[in-house]
């Protein structure tokens, strides 16, 4: 039997040796370091071209996961990357799956789960659980739909309300009055279903408008 040569990646130290002993139990699993950040992972997997799979968290200091998921793209690398992370929004689901992640777990799953996970993308293949999926479908139908709704004079009235910009000076870099800045934030609004400007930034974030 062949073993899944596998690096952990998180800077929680007691879920990282948590994580660790929770997979010694497993004789297919190979556990070669665990490592509290990107460029720590990136030193690791210099010295260690056997790995066959990174357990990816995305809040981490000094690299973060979705920068370790560009630069594993980037290299063409064979390591398969697993997010096992606490943020369950679509929006931080499709950014990893756009970015070349196999799988994504949320820190409250089961060990059963996970070392299937760890099975089926050793074998090449991707798997995300029916929950996470959904999140993730949810997420990038909203965003296509509010992407086709905003014109792009009112994306480009967005931009300009995230950098900060009175309305004022919106209409002053844009050539028209501040009124006509004042019904395109309205039907911005309008259309994203949101109240006000911190709503809208929120919202706006979520649905990679801005």
């Amino acid at each position: 039997m062949i073993p899944i040569n596998l690096i952990i990646a998180d800077d929680h130290e007691l879920f990282r040796n948590g994580l660790t002993e929770l997979l010694k139990k497993y004789d297919d699993v190979n556990i070669i370091k665990s490592v509290a950040d990107g460029n720590a992972f990136f030193e690791v997997i210099k010295e260690h071209p056997e790995i066959d799979i990174v357990l990816l968290d995305i809040t981490m200091p000094n690299m973060d996961g979705f920068e370790v998921l560009k630069q594993l793209k980037s290299l063409n690398s064979k390591i398969k990357p697993v997010i096992i992370s606490m943020h369950d929004d679509g929006n931080y689901i499709a950014k990893c799956a756009k970015s070349g992640a196999y799988g994504y777990l949320l820190k409250n799953t089961d060990q059963d789960e996970l070392i299937k996970v760890i099975r089926i993308v050793n074998k090449g293949k991707k798997y995300f659980s029916p929950t996470i999926a959904e999140k993730m479908i949810n997420f990038m139908s909203d965003q296509k739909v509010s992407e086709n709704i905003l014109s792009k004079k009112e994306k480009e009235v967005l931009g300009l309300i995230a950098e900060g910009l009175t309305t004022k000076v919106i209409a002053s870099q844009l050539f028209v009055s501040s009124r006509t800045i004042e019904t395109h934030r309205a039907n911005i609004l309008k259309k994203l279903e949101v109240k006000n400007t911190a709503e809208l930034i929120k919202k706006a974030t979520q649905l990679n408008l801005i």
